[in-house]
C-alpha cells in the first residue's frame, strides 16, 4: 500500500501505539485502530466557539484544562478514539449500555467463535454484596474459589463441545460437515448454547468528551471489576 504525506493533525504520542495490543483479562485486549484530531483540535473548536474570551490563556493545555475546570465539553467532541477490544459477552453486555459509540462487533451468526473462555483470578472470586445488588463483597477461601473456577472451566468445556457437535463444521475444510450422516446446525443457532464468559470482539468509536464519561463510571470502584480492567487500560491509551 503506498504512503502518502498527509495535511491532517496526527499525535507522534497516538502513532507509537496505533494497533499494539494492551492486554486485559486471560484471552481479552484493548488497542487503539484510529483516531482523529489532538490537543490542537480541542483548542481550535473552543477558540472558535467561545471567541475573545478564552485567548487571554496563553498556552493550549492551561486552555484545557480551563475546559476540563468548567465543564465546557463540546470542544472534547472533536477528538475522537477508535478501539479494537476483545471482552467477556458479559462484560461486552455492560459496556454497550454506553450508547453515545459507535459499535460493529463479531457476529457468531457468521463466523464460529473460538474456544476461549473468561476464568476469573480466585483473589477475585468473591461473595454477593449485602448492601449492593450488583456488587461482591469478601473473597472467598482458596479451596471454594477453586471449586468455582473448576466449575465454570468444566461448563464452558461442556458447552463449547456441544456447540462445534451442533455446527457439524469440518475446521479443515469449511462449509463441509465432519459428520456427512448429520446436517449443520445454523451458526444462529448453535451460537445460543454458548456462556457469557466466552469471548467477543467489536470496533468501538467515541469522542473524547463520551470517553471521558465513559471512563469515569467504568473506573469507578463500584463499577465491576472486569469492565475495569478495561477502562483502565483504556485510560492509559487515552
Amino acid at each position: 500500500m503506498r504512503k502518502y504525506e498527509t495535511g491532517r493533525l496526527t499525535v507522534p504520542e497516538a502513532e507509537e501505539i496505533l494497533g499494539k495490543e494492551f492486554p486485559v483479562l486471560n484471552h481479552g485486549f484493548v488497542r487503539l485502530v484510529d483516531y482523529m484530531g489532538g490537543d490542537d483540535s480541542i483548542v481550535q473548536a473552543a477558540r472558535v466557539s467561545y471567541g475573545r474570551g478564552t485567548k487571554k490563556v496563553s498556552e493550549d493545555s492551561g486552555l484545557i484544562r480551563y475546559l476540563m475546570r468548567h465543564r465546557h465539553t463540546t470542544p472534547f467532541e472533536m477528538v475522537e478514539l477508535k478501539f479494537h477490544a476483545k471482552m467477556p459477552i458479559f462484560v461486552a453486555r455492560q459496556w454497550i449500555r454506553h450508547r453515545t459509540a459507535n459499535v460493529n462487533e463479531y457476529s457468531a451468526r457468521y463466523s464460529i467463535l473460538d474456544k476461549e473462555f473468561y476464568v476469573p483470578e480466585p483473589e477475585v472470586i468473591a461473595t454477593q454484596s449485602k448492601t449492593n445488588r450488583q456488587g461482591r463483597e469478601e473473597v472467598f477461601s482458596p479451596k471454594q474459589a477453586e471449586e468455582v473456577r473448576m466449575v465454570l472451566i468444566e461448563d464452558a468445556k461442556v458447552v463449547y463441545e456441544h456447540y462445534t457437535n451442533m455446527l457439524n463444521e469440518d475446521p479443515k475444510n469449511p462449509g463441509q460437515p465432519i459428520d456427512k450422516m448429520k446436517g449443520m446446525l445454523a451458526r444462529e443457532l448453535a451460537r445460543m448454547n454458548l456462556s457469557l464468559n466466552f469471548y467477543t470482539q467489536w470496533y468501538w468509536k467515541i469522542d473524547l468528551h463520551n470517553l471521558f464519561h465513559f471512563l469515569g463510571l467504568r473506573m469507578d470502584p463500584h463499577a465491576q471489576w472486569e469492565i475495569r480492567q478495561y477502562a483502565n487500560e483504556m485510560a492509559k491509551i487515552t
